[in-house]
Formats: C-alpha cells, sequence, structure tokens
C-alpha cells in the first residue's frame, strides 16, 4: 500500500513540529505538499516537499532550510522548495487561479495571514 502524496506532506509536518517545534509553528501558517517530478532519463519519480509561505515567513524558513532538508531526506524525499505564496499569487503569467481554483484559494489564504 502506498501513501498518498497529502499524507506524505501531512506526515512531513508532524514530524517537523515534534523535532523542531519553533519550525513547525511556522509551517502551520505554510501550504506544504508533496510534489512528483518524473526524470526521464534516470526513469525515477522523485518526490520533493514545496512550502508555499506568507513573503514574511520565507526568510526564516530559508535559514531553516537545513533543518527541513534533513527531515525531508530521511522521509525518502529528495528536497525542499520554499515558494513564496505571495509573489505566484501577484504573478500576471500564472495560472493557477484558472487551472486549480481550490489550490489558488488555499494559496490566498496562506498570503493574506498576518504576523
Amino acid at each position: 500500500m502506498m501513501i498518498s502524496e497529502e499524507q506524505l506532506a501531512k506526515e512531513f509536518t508532524q514530524v517537523v513540529d515534534r523535532i523542531y517545534p519553533r519550525v513547525g509553528r511556522q509551517l502551520h501558517r505554510c501550504y506544504v505538499k508533496v510534489v512528483e517530478f518524473y526524470v526521464k532519463r534516470l526513469g525515477r519519480r522523485l518526490h520533493y516537499i514545496v512550502i508555499y509561505s506568507p513573503s514574511y515567513l520565507c526568510p526564516a524558513l530559508q535559514v531553516q532550510r537545513g533543518v527541513l532538508r534533513e527531515v525531508a531526506e530521511n522521509m525518502g524525499l529528495m528536497d525542499v522548495v520554499i515558494v513564496n505564496a505571495t509573489h505566484l499569487l501577484r504573478d500576471p503569467m500564472s495560472k493557477i487561479k484558472q487551472e486549480d481554483s481550490r489550490f489558488w484559494l488555499e494559496l490566498h489564504w496562506i498570503a493574506t495571514q498576518e504576523d
């Protein structure tokens, strides 16, 4: 039985919360998602953790990126990518709203949170 990407993201958040509670509190203000990436020449699927964060939290998460990467690697994930949700929503070329309106609303909720 395979674990779903949503369950994997939830487990990642729970592990970070238990081991690094301060970083875990920061993650509670973010949208954490597992993204699958297929590398054709390797013939493998790689999984990454993507953390969509409000702009005011991005610098703090970048400082903790090593800790987040360590947890991800111990879970069999490749790496951690931190994305500024605020900038992503303001990007005029973004098609998130048209392609996945629910995800767009989630990002909107994350980006409008205050410190």
